[in-house]
């Protein structure tokens, strides 16, 4: 009876089965504390402890969401929307709209971790703007889902620059190193390029074969929310602009979503393109439409804390570790597999690492793993998980952007294409990597 894999396993069958992914965090807390014999008390206790690790993320995102309506306001969706029109009346090929819709969602999503990196805070403010027309060509959300998702997650488990640095130098190289093995010689890149050719393989399969079909959507609700029929003019236009620019440039400075989103709101407030009456009330709006994802983020950092509080996936690693004694193929495997099930649960491969790591490194060594196979290893088991986890941002992000007409299920719609395409192809090249480096 291991907690880690009873409480991760219930809460995805919960979620799956449609009931709300923080009444199934809440009831994994639960069932985590009770298969580990831990008292309740100290179970709520360990869940209270994590739960601020979530809040300046839910924050964010609340703020995010008065930003993204406050840009509704000005008019900027509905300038795009008739700029695509304007395109396809010139005679613009539909097919070349489309493709170019997308392939642009996925550099962005691209440089979201690196170039530029925003991180999510891009999908609320670009990915509503542009479903009128997408849903125009019928195409299937769940692509745009699989798109947004591999640009948010491949760039930092590869490129060693922005969240990539984090990810890979700060986090990964640093926690292996304190768990006794000095990584500090090995090429990140280099272990980790089979591994991102795992998930490019999953993102092939799902623009060229699993959502090619058309899929309809209700325009007219969609054209409701998204404030079609809105007014703008040249300068309210400028200032969602320089309110973007804003955003943007104070995030970076800051390293703080939360004052660039604010700075972003203010700006549409006092140039105009949202008036002083109705900023209240949009505000609100758009932190209601963002709370249920806080909810989520907020969650799953007490769940990590409790699933950390337990010992349990140190018992989990070595008691399958005892089952299959010297045969490292076997071995990796489940590292790997173990990886998916906790990234799975508390969402956020950047927390997984540092659980996982203190019990890798010692096992790898033991089983004679070479210091890049264990670099590959531990990045690829802490990656695995992170797109198909209901809690994770990089499926919550897109999720936040595409639903924002209720024609887009959390769970089926963003979580189950995610973890298909990219966390079964990520498992078999992650393991090709730890056997052949």
């Amino acid at each position: 009876m291991n907690a880690v894999l009873i409480s991760v396993m219930l809460m995805l069958l919960l979620s799956l089965a449609r009931v709300n992914v923080v009444v199934s965090i809440l009831l994994a807390v639960v069932t985590a504390g009770w298969v580990a014999h831990m008292p309740l008390a100290d179970t709520l206790t360990a869940f209270g402890s994590g739960l601020g690790n979530g809040a300046s993320v839910a924050l964010s995102y609340g703020l995010l969401g008065a930003f993204a309506l406050a840009l509704a306001e000005s008019g900027l969706p509905h300038a795009m929307a008739d700029g695509l029109a304007r395109m396809a009346e010139r005679g613009t090929r539909g097919s070349a709209i489309k493709w170019g819709i997308i392939g642009a969602l996925l550099l962005l999503a691209i440089a979201s971790q690196n170039i530029l990196p925003i991180h999510i805070a891009f999908i609320p403010l670009v990915v509503p703007p542009l479903l009128y027309t997408l849903g125009q060509f019928k195409v299937d959300r769940r692509l745009i889902a699989c798109v947004i998702t591999f640009g948010l997650v491949t760039p930092y488990m590869f490129w060693p620059v922005g969240f990539g640095h984090i990810f890979l130098n700060q986090i990964l190289l640093g926690n292996i190193a304190k768990a006794g093995l000095d990584a500090s010689h090995v090429d990140v890149m280099h272990a980790m390029l089979i591994p991102a050719i795992g998930m490019l393989f999953g993102l092939l399969i799902a623009v060229f074969f699993s959502y090619r079909k058309p899929r309809d959507y209700d325009l007219d609700a969609l054209a409701t929310v998204e404030r079609e029929g809105g007014r703008y003019t040249k300068r309210s236009l400028i200032v969602a602009v320089v309110a973007m620019v804003a955003t943007f440039a104070v995030q970076l400075a800051a390293d703080s979503m939360i004052l660039g989103a604010l700075a972003g709101f203010i700006v549409c407030v006092l140039g105009g393109a949202v008036s002083f009456k109705q900023s209240d009330s949009l505000f609100q709006e758009g932190m209601k439409m963002m709370a249920g994802i806080g909810l989520i983020m907020i969650a799953a950092n007490g769940f990590a804390a409790v699933l950390q509080a337990t010992g349990h996936v140190d018992t989990l690693v070595k008691g399958s570790m005892a089952l299959i004694g010297e045969n490292r193929p076997l071995a990796a495997f489940l590292m790997l597999l173990v990886g998916l099930i906790v990234t799975l649960g508390i969402g956020s491969s950047f927390s997984t690492v540092p659980i996982i790591a203190t019990i890798y490194v010692p096992l790898c060594i033991h089983l004679g793993f070479s210091a890049t196979a264990i670099v590959a290893m531990i990045g690829t088991a802490g990656a695995l998980g992170d797109a198909g986890s209901p809690a994770a941002d990089s499926t919550l992000g897109p999720t936040s952007g595409l639903n924002v007409d209720g024609q887009h299920d959390h769970m089926w719609d963003t979580v189950v294409p995610t973890f298909l395409h990219y966390n079964l192809p990520l498992l078999a090249f992650g393991w090709v990597a730890v056997m052949v480096l």
